[in-house]
């Protein structure tokens, strides 16, 4: 099932990146667009994990280094009855952790510096928990082909954007129609993000649910997203893209802007913390 639905969103983001293409450069662009979507399509199921760890500077850790983190990791991935998944650190203040991998086998789990000096350890055990159910649900490769197209989409409007005020010369061949174009350029990102809303909220309530039944205590992770609602709202993220925020336990791009606030691809956090009080 968790495979077919990989082939459909690959197939549904591959038309509508063909489309982008298309209003945006008519026939070449449409070319371009199938060339570099059958690429994504390739490197986001073999290479994505290591993109977004890559974007992130992640930095696979030993045991030797987080004792403490990595017993969690384990004995939770035993409960769970699935293989332990790599261990990578992220050097950002911003406390904040994040999944991805194309299945169990495959699997990595990333923290911040932040969210390791921020939380206690039975709030990390409900975070970790949060992400090892990500991994048990086979979510997170659809999050990461998410944010790669997203990213990808986005990169397009904005070359498209250069191209309309440098002045791409436009004629009755198929190039594009210039309307279409600057309608492409608001659009495409908007459409981008929704994507992205739509995959990651249903996954979070999803996640938060399996994460709580799995570290054994729901608590656990309500209190861990309080703190992480506040502290990462006061210190921003310094590398990535908007385009992977889904991935992360909570928005790591929402810095206070109501814009991002509206359109922000996680549910909101009381939402989240009365559900799982909800659980007790």
């Amino acid at each position: 099932m968790n495979t077919l639905k990989t082939m459909f969103l690959l197939t549904a983001l591959t038309l509508f990146f063909i489309f982008v293409g298309g209003a945006l450069g008519g026939k070449q662009g449409m070319t371009i667009a199938l060339v570099l979507a059958l690429g994504m399509n390739f490197f986001s199921y073999w290479f994505s994990d290591r993109i977004v760890l890559s974007m992130y500077g992640a930095r696979q850790m030993s045991e030797a280094e987080a004792p403490g983190l990595f017993s969690i990791v384990r004995n939770l991935s035993s409960k769970a009855s699935m293989p332990m998944p790599k261990v990578y650190l992220v050097d950002e203040d911003q406390p904040n952790a994040f999944a991805t991998g194309r299945n169990p086998d495959h699997a990595a789990v990333a923290v911040t510096t932040g969210i390791m000096r921020l939380l206690s350890a039975e709030e990390l055990t409900g975070v970790i928990a949060h992400e090892l159910a990500h991994i048990k649900h086979r979510d997170i490769l659809i999050g990461t082909i998410v944010s790669v197209f997203a990213g990808a989409i986005s990169y397009l409007a904005h070359m498209a954007q250069w191209a309309a005020i440098f002045g791409g010369r436009r004629d009755d061949e198929g190039e594009g129609n210039p309307i279409a174009s600057i309608a492409m350029m608001i659009v495409a990102p908007i459409a981008a993000l929704l994507i992205q809303m739509a995959i990651s909220r249903s996954r979070e309530f999803l996640a938060d649910e399996g994460g709580a039944a799995l570290s054994g205590n729901p608590m656990y992770l309500a209190g861990a997203l309080r703190k992480l609602q506040y502290v990462s709202e006061q210190i921003p993220m310094h590398g990535g893209s908007p385009a992977t925020a889904h991935m992360f336990i909570v928005n790591p791009f929402s810095g206070g802007s109501f814009f991002l606030k509206i359109f922000s691809t996680h549910p909101p956090i009381e939402e989240r913390i009365e559900r799982l009080q909800g659980m007790r």
